[in-house]
């Protein structure tokens, strides 16, 4: 058994006092948080929780592991920087990103924190939503760029930003001749979208939306990389989503309306100098390289209904 990892798990619970909160929070499904709780208990003897209908409450041996378990927790944690330290290494800051963000943005984030804080050595790693929540909960992420809508607890956030992504078309795609589309114009036409178990809340939304909006997609194609998607659009198999691109063999053109709004912001559980200012560092980048405004800063423009002969211009 990961007994490190068991006690993050169990540190959460204690806290939550509710095992679908905590495993929210975790970014994990509560089945599997129950049984790995009831593992721990079965490893160490003992019962940690009083378990009802009504409430979770700790037993008087929870109550005792619980103070040992955190100092268990941020010792492991504080490990990787101590070692750095020791090496005469810069103090590492790890930190998701969303795998779409961009090799711009990857490298204007980058050489932005080193330019403020040269000893601390920033670390990125690609992953979707679902494992940055569950990796802010284990403590094995410092800090995310996070999509919304979140659905976790015990997270801080800074400044959500919006960017409206129109659709990409293949070229010589009928829309594409003219200068936006309505939702409801892609008809049935298939669509690539993030899989639901890297961006459970995105997924959801976006086909939310595109069924609000008059668009039902005849099938969803599943597409984590970038590449993947855009080479499905070029072939003709499927619409996507995205900011404006000027890729060879792709048409990016406006959603009337705008009525797809993609929030990102930066996500922390401890906060701490070099969390602020690769906050401030992100909110830069992102404004600069990927077009994103402020939340509410401009409101989106009325959808009017489409009309009976079809397309819109």
């Amino acid at each position: 058994m990961d007994l490190v990892r068991h006690l993050r798990y169990f540190t959460v619970v204690a806290e939550e006092l509710h095992f679908g909160n905590a495993a929210i929070r975790l970014g994990m499904a509560q089945p599997p948080l129950s049984q790995r709780i009831k593992r721990l208990e079965e490893e160490l003897g003992v019962r940690l929780f009083d378990r009802s209908s009504r409430q979770v409450r700790l037993t008087e041996a929870g109550r005792l592991l619980l103070a040992e378990a955190r100092a268990i927790v941020e010792r492991v944690d504080a490990i990787p920087g101590l070692l750095s330290q020791a090496a005469g290494g810069a103090t590492p800051l790890r930190i998701g990103v969303p795998p779409d963000l961009g090799g711009s943005a990857i490298a204007a984030l980058l050489a932005g924190f080193r330019d403020t804080h040269p000893e601390v050595r920033l670390a990125l790693t690609e992953m979707g939503t679902a494992d940055q929540v569950a990796a802010l909960a284990e403590g094995t992420l410092d800090g995310s760029v996070i999509r919304h809508p979140v659905s976790a607890t015990g997270l801080s956030f800074g400044p959500v930003l919006v960017q409206h992504p129109g659709v990409l078309l293949p070229e010589g795609d009928p829309l594409a001749a003219f200068s936006s589309v309505h939702l409801a114009d892609l008809a049935t036409r298939h669509l690539v979208l993030v899989p639901r178990e890297s961006e459970p809340w995105l997924h959801e939304e976006t086909l939310a939306e595109c069924r609000r909006h008059g668009f039902v997609p005849g099938e969803v194609h599943l597409g984590r990389h970038p590449q993947f998607t855009l080479g499905l659009v070029m072939s003709g198999t499927a619409v996507a989503f995205g900011p404006r691109t000027e890729q060879a063999g792709v048409a990016w053109r406006p959603l009337l309306g705008d009525p797809l709004a993609w929030r990102v912001s930066v996500a922390w559980q401890r906060p701490s100098d070099a969390m602020a200012e690769f906050c401030a560092v992100a909110v830069r980048v992102l404004r600069d390289n990927a077009g994103m405004v402020q939340d509410g800063a401009a409101p989106a423009r009325k959808v009017n209904p489409r009309p009976a002969s079809g397309l819109l211009a």
